[in-house]
């Protein structure tokens, strides 16, 4: 009997929660050998339409197979994926690591759909992960769901209210991975700055940190996912700067360099604010590289607005750039603000999208005769830094181990390493 094919939409919580439920369904016998099970994401209209691609290929592929879709787009609208040819049965957030949900559509006696309120839940259950089997680094969720209501969101009905996992547990599923060999863990989440506040004595994110880094001495990397820059105390901010074991890999969630929009979108921070974290952070550990998530053609944004963004690609250095086009999600405030026409909204995608690029390349040619330090694919014959450059090897490795790299050249947008001597 072997674990089900899972398919993986959307951010690194999604990975992380995907291998958890292989390894919970494969734990309790279930027959894995004809289902595919589709963890969706909700966060753009296009994320949708893809989960709904992924959907109708694997049908094509394997029709002898049972569909089962999860994630937050089957929380959000579950009737849309049920009504779908394709799928047996649509399990909700909340409800997918009780694995008898997922005999769903597979027994005439159980109902197609079972999505219980998101918003009920009020504890984060620590999924525990023994190991990632295709994956060189680890994914570990730390915190679910979000607290904040911004007005063009719509993941917070898909995932519930901010919750937290324990420090304790966070430190002993880390210490498991590095014990399974892994050097390197990803913290997730859906708001993992806002980490705590829901547990006992009210921990942060930087306690969390120094706790994992203390009580886990022989893990080689730490890294983080999204991170909302007002929530940077001066714990963490100290950590980033000056723990050589987090990496200096800062991923902000941006979303707009114009103050009016932002305060349209309902974030916490300012441009000037966004602009001023970023300085200090290169000040003190210059090797910093900066990621950020940036929306064009938000409602009501006009030119001058979005020269704003433009220039804070910029400003910012930003060299790990998401850029998302927006489109209106049924449910959230933004949706019936007055909308950008759609063809600015993709030629403004295009444009940031270009100046991250042409920041990024130069970034990287600036790399070229350093030593980097990467851990290598599961291929072996590729890695990334640990500012999350990826650097082709012109010689394979062992896969999941860390190297030293000299960068001796770069072909277009790839950089070529060699292991040190």
């Amino acid at each position: 009997m072997s674990a089900p094919e899972m398919i993986s939409m959307g951010c690194r919580l999604n990975i992380a929660e995907s291998e958890t439920l292989r390894q919970n369904l494969l734990a309790s016998n279930i027959d894995g050998d004809n289902l595919i099970i589709v963890n969706s994401c909700a966060v753009t209209n296009e994320a949708v339409r893809q989960t709904r691609q992924a959907i109708r290929r694997a049908k094509k592929a394997n029709p002898e197979k049972n569909i089962i879709v999860t994630g937050c787009a089957a929380q959000v609208d579950p009737a849309m994926f049920a009504a779908m040819p394709e799928t047996s049965a649509v399990v909700g957030n909340g409800d997918k690591y009780d694995v008898a949900n997922f005999k769903l559509g597979l027994q005439s006696n159980r109902p197609d759909i079972r999505v219980s309120d998101i918003m009920r839940i009020t504890e984060t259950t620590p999924h525990m992960v023994s190991a990632f089997a295709d994956r060189s680094r680890a994914f570990v969720e730390i915190q679910n769901g979000c607290d904040h209501r911004c007005t063009f969101c719509i993941i917070p009905f898909g995932r519930g209210n901010s919750r937290s996992v324990p420090a304790g547990l966070v430190v002993d599923q880390v210490q498991a991975l590095v014990d399974q060999g892994f050097q390197e863990v990803v913290l997730t989440g859906v708001d993992v700055t806002s980490y705590g506040p829901d547990l006992p004595g009210e921990p942060t994110l930087g306690m969390l940190i120094e706790r994992i880094l203390k009580h886990v001495p022989a893990l080689p990397r730490l890294r983080l996912s999204s991170l909302d820059g007002i929530e940077i105390d001066d714990r963490l901010f100290e950590l980033l700067t000056g723990e050589a074991r987090l990496m200096p890999h800062v991923h902000l969630s941006l979303q707009s360099g114009d103050n009016m929009i932002l305060k349209r979108m309902k974030r916490r921070h300012t441009r000037e604010q966004a602009i001023d974290l970023v300085e200090r952070l290169k000040t003190k550990r210059p090797e910093i590289t900066i990621g950020a998530d940036i929306i064009a053609g938000f409602p009501t944004e006009d030119e001058a607005m979005f020269a704003n963004s433009r220039s804070i690609i910029e400003q910012c250095d930003i060299v790990h750039g998401h850029i998302f086009p927006y489109s209106p999600k049924k449910g959230t405030p933004a949706a019936k603000m007055p909308q950008v026409d759609g063809q600015a909204i993709k030629d403004r995608a295009k444009i940031l999208r270009g100046i991250v690029e042409k920041r990024a390349q130069s970034w990287r040619q600036s790399l070229v005769g350093s030593r980097q330090s990467i851990l290598a694919e599961m291929s072996g014959d590729a890695g990334y830094s640990e500012g999350f450059a990826r650097i082709q090897l012109d010689e394979p490795v062992s896969k999941g181990q860390i190297v030293p790299v000299d960068i001796i050249a770069i072909n277009d947008k790839q950089l070529i390493g060699r292991v040190a001597a």
